[in-house]
C-alpha cells in the first residue's frame, strides 16, 4: 500500500496559533522578530511586550491547572542569548537551540520537568548567531562529523510555519561538510520543507507508538496516520528518515501494539524510505518530580508511575530515573527489535535506551 491510498484521518490537525504572543523589544531588531510581528497582527492576536523571554507572569487563569494550559499556548519571542550549546547523547552531539516549549500535551514528555514554571513556548530571532556558534562547534571538531539535534527543547516543525528557522538550519548544514542536522517531531506539517536543498545532511524523523499511547497520552499532536502520510512525503524529497519509538510503554497487549505498529510503517511507507532508515529506541521513565507534576496536570491521566514495579537508575549529576526492571526492559528490547528486523532488514537501530 502506497502512502496516498492510506486511510484518510478523521481529523485534521491544524497548525499551531497562540492566543498570546509576547516579544522581547530587541526581537523587533531582527527581520525574523518583524515577520513574527506582522503574522500575529494578521492573525489578530493579543500581543504584549515583555523585557525577558525568560519571565512572563501573570498570565490569566483562575487555577495553576488554567494557567498551565494557557501557557502551553503562549508564544514569546525573543534573542537567544546563551549560545554554549548543551550536549545531546545518545542522538548528537550537540543540542541547538531554536524554540523552547512544546504546544502538544505528551503526559509523559521530560519538558514537564525541565521547563517548569515555564511551560510557554519561546522563538528565538538571533538564528545568524545560533548558526555561527554551530560553525564554530563544527570546526572544533574537526575532521569528525558534528550531529546537532533541533528538536531537545521543543517541536519545532510545529512551529515552522511561524518561525521559519528549520529551513535557515536545514539549509546552513547542507552546505557543511562536516556538518548533520537531526530533528523529531509528531507534527506532519512538513509541506515548507519539501522543496529545500538538504543535501542529505538532515535526518529527518517522527516519533511513533502504539495506539494506545497515543490515544491516551499525546493529546494536541498530529494523528498516526497524518504523521505516516508525512513521513513518505519527506522520504520523497530525499531526506534521510528516521523513526523514534518513545517512549515505550509496557501495557496490556504491547506486542499486539508494537507488532501493528511496524506493520502499519511497513505497509505506509514508499521504497525510497526504507534503503536508509534508522530508528531509536526509548523505554518509559519518569523522576519523582516528574511523577508529582505530571499528576498535578493531568490528574486524570492512565500512565503508570508507579516506583514499586520499577527500577531505579542513577544518572547524571547524582539526580536518577525509574525504568523497567531487567526482565521487562530486556523483553521490549528484543521483541520491538525483531520486529524491526524482520519489516525492514536494511534498517539501523541507533540506540536502545
Amino acid at each position: 500500500m502506497s502512502v496516498e491510498t492510506l486511510t484518510p484521518p478523521l481529523r485534521q490537525t491544524e497548525v499551531f496559533v497562540p492566543e498570546l504572543v509576547y516579544f522581547e523589544p530587541d526581537a523587533l531588531n531582527y527581520p525574523k522578530g518583524q515577520r513574527i510581528m506582522e503574522w500575529a497582527k494578521q492573525q489578530g492576536l493579543p500581543i504584549h511586550m515583555t523585557t525577558s523571554h525568560n519571565r512572563i507572569t501573570n498570565l490569566p487563569g483562575e487555577s495553576d491547572l488554567e494557567k498551565y494550559r494557557i501557557a502551553k499556548r503562549t508564544l514569546v519571542v525573543g534573542i537567544r542569548k546563551t549560545l554554549k550549546f548543551d550536549t545531546s547523547k545518545p542522538s548528537a552531539e550537540y543540542a541547538i537551540p531554536i524554540a523552547t516549549g512544546c504546544m502538544a500535551h505528551c503526559h509523559y514528555c521530560y519538558l514537564q520537568t525541565t521547563l517548569g514554571a515555564k511551560p510557554y513556548i519561546r522563538v528565538y530571532v538571533n538564528t545568524d548567531d545560533i548558526l555561527k556558534a554551530a560553525k564554530q562547534y563544527i570546526e572544533e571538531r574537526a575532521p569528525e562529523i558534528t550531529r546537532f539535534e533541533a528538536a531537545c527543547t521543543s517541536d519545532p516543525v510545529g512551529l515552522e510555519h511561524i518561525s521559519g528557522s528549520l529551513q535557515e538550519l536545514i539549509e546552513f548544514m547542507a552546505k557543511e561538510p562536516l556538518g548533520r542536522l537531526r530533528f523529531v517531531t509528531k507534527f506532519h506539517h512538513v509541506e515548507p520543507l519539501l522543496t529545500l536543498n538538504h543535501n542529505k545532511h538532515t535526518r529527518f524523523r517522527f516519533s511513533v507508538n502504539a495506539d494506545y499511547v497515543i490515544k491516551n497520552f499525546e493529546p494536541a499532536t498530529s494523528s498516526f496516520s497524518e504523521r505516516i502520510t508525512a513521513a513518505g512525503k519527506v522520504a520523497k524529497a530525499g531526506y534521510p528518515l528516521g523513526f523514534i519509538i518513545a517512549p515505550i510503554i509496557w501495557h496490556e497487549g504491547w506486542e499486539t501494539g508494537y507488532k501493528q505498529l511496524l506493520e502499519k510503517l511497513k505497509e505506509a511507507l514508499p521504497e525510497e524510505a526504507t534503503s536508509d532508515l534508522t530508528f531509536e529506541l526509548i523505554q518509559h521513565r519518569f523522576t519523582k518530580t516528574a511523577k508529582t507534576v505530571i499528576q498535578q496536570r493531568y490528574p486524570k491521566t492512565k500512565l503508570e508511575l508507579d516506583e514499586t514495579k520499577r527500577k531505579y537508575k542513577w544518572g547524571r549529576w547524582g539526580q536518577g530515573k525509574y525504568v523497567y526492571p531487567d526482565e521487562q526492559a530486556t523483553a521490549l528490547r528484543e521483541f520491538i527489535t525483531e520486529q524491526i528486523f524482520e519489516k525492514f532488514p536494511m534498517a539501523k537501530i541507533d540506540y536502545f535506551t
